[in-house]
């Protein structure tokens, strides 16, 4: 969610609104830290931090803090999930209410057109008698977009949307499902066939359509990371993609749809082209998570995007930020305040 550029119109349509942020969280709980919610006056909402009573709590807190004539505020809230809320979970959040009145829109539309522009990570000083975080775009910081972290009284946090470039080769029945079951997540899909008409009149706007007759050359546009799956009408047009892909050396991830005597023959074939042991070993094939037998499009594309999702989270290297359970202990506003 682009959080800054709802908080920009939220203050356009209402003249204020506010945010609930997971600034740090320990144990098990609902959210990471950096997972936001914006709250409309109304109780409109966008976003999540994990559902259940702690987003329900938060939202009711958010409107009363809304109702105010403050214009501006800062609410900081340490919250222990069984205890408080009756939540299975057994852990304890960090809660950051900020309301953010017509007076900083202009600070919210600098915020917002950096997210647009790309991810960016910000530095805020936590202080008990503030009454709002002012926050620095800074480099250096190494907080994951959608992250955030405390450290020695500060606040770091990334905001904006990391995507991975996925290149798709093939408009057939499993690619346009794929297409749709990835629109809601964190990739950008480049969708290749040299067919004419072979695109459906409308596609999600993650993704973009291209139809080009060499085929495999669509490949050298594909930038450093980029995921590559292959699942064309012919046989020999996937083999000619992957002899392309594999050969680059610089795609995580390669896969092609098809069963395991398809991987037999492709693996030969590939070795007699001059491809690697290694390079045709990593190639995916059958893709997807194994244990679903069904063979329609849908399940094939629920399967290969949760596949998808694995394996972006693994080359990114994604790991939980531990907190330290001091760090907020002077700066707590008083519950319900």
């Amino acid at each position: 969610m682009l959080v800054w550029q709802r908080l920009l119109d939220a203050i356009d349509r209402h003249g204020r609104a506010a945010m609930a942020s997971l600034v740090e969280t320990r144990g098990s709980a609902p959210r990471e830290a950096g997972a936001r919610l914006v709250v409309l006056p109304d109780g409109g909402f966008s976003g999540t931090i994990g559902g259940g009573t702690l987003e329900w709590r938060a939202i009711a807190e958010a409107q009363r803090l809304l109702a105010r004539e403050k214009p501006s505020s800062l609410q900081l809230s340490s919250i222990a999930l069984g205890p408080e809320l009756g939540q299975c979970c057994g852990g304890r959040v960090e809660l950051a209410l900020e309301v953010f009145g017509a007076e900083r829109r202009e600070e919210v539309r600098a915020l917002a057109e950096a997210e647009i522009a790309g991810p960016f990570r910000t530095r805020a000083a936590l202080a008990k008698e503030s009454d709002r975080l002012t926050r620095h775009v800074v480099g250096g910081s190494t907080v994951p977009i959608g992250a955030a972290r405390i450290e020695d009284g500060m606040l770091e946090e990334g905001f904006g949307e990391e995507r991975r470039a996925l290149f798709l080769f093939g408009a057939g029945h499993v690619g346009r499902a794929l297409v749709l079951a990835l629109a809601p997540l964190p990739f950008t899909v480049t969708w290749i066939d040299p067919r004419p008409d072979a695109f459906p009149a409308l596609v999600p706007a993650n993704c973009r359509c291209v139809q080009q007759s060499d085929t495999p050359e669509a490949l050298s546009a594909a930038p450093d990371g980029t995921f590559v799956l292959v699942m064309t009408h012919s046989h020999a047009l996937d083999l000619a993609i992957l002899h392309k892909a594999l050969a680059a050396g610089r795609f995580p991830y390669v896969g092609v749809i098809g069963s395991a005597s398809k991987r037999t023959r492709f693996r030969r074939l590939l070795g007699e082209a001059g491809i690697g042991e290694a390079e045709i070993a990593a190639m995916a094939c059958p893709i997807g998570i194994p244990g679903i037998r069904s063979k329609l499009p849908a399940v094939i594309a629920a399967s290969v995007a949760s596949d998808l999702l694995i394996r972006d989270e693994a080359a990114r290297g994604a790991i939980p930020i531990e907190a330290d359970p001091h760090r907020l202990a002077s700066l707590r506003s008083p519950r319900g305040s």
